[in-house]
């Protein structure tokens, strides 16, 4: 069974940075695509990023393209989203996916989420 945590998420200024973490537990890591979503209040869920199994691969939403990076360390089962020149309209619930076809994760249909960490941009 695949367990996904994250952290990291909090109150930060405009232009500021942030670094979330997600802990994988479960089945072999390295055998799934992990991806980073969001759901602003009243906003339908946005792709965030998504890195391939051996983190040599990436994709990004337009809207985060050049200021957030993901990552993963496959040793210690977690994938990292830093997140840098944040704005307000960042603000939201990010969420850890996880998925061993990468088209499930890229469409938001993955089969393993975590709970979520609350992100908030202040102007």
């Amino acid at each position: 069974q695949v367990q996904l945590v994250e952290s990291g998420g909090g109150l930060v200024q405009a232009g500021g940075s942030l670094r979330l973490s997600c802990r994988y537990s479960g089945r072999t890591f390295s055998s799934y695509v992990m991806g980073w979503f969001r759901q602003a209040p009243g906003k339908e869920r946005e792709f965030v990023a998504l890195i391939s199994r051996n983190g040599g691969a990436t994709d990004y939403g337009v809207s985060v393209n050049g200021r957030f990076t993901i990552s993963r360390d496959n040793a210690e089962t977690t994938v990292i989203l830093q997140m840098n020149s944040l704005k307000p309209e960042d603000t939201a619930v990010y969420y850890c996916a996880a998925s061993t076809n990468t088209l499930t994760v890229r469409h938001g249909r993955a089969e393993n989420w975590g709970r979520g960490t609350q992100v908030t941009v202040s102007s």
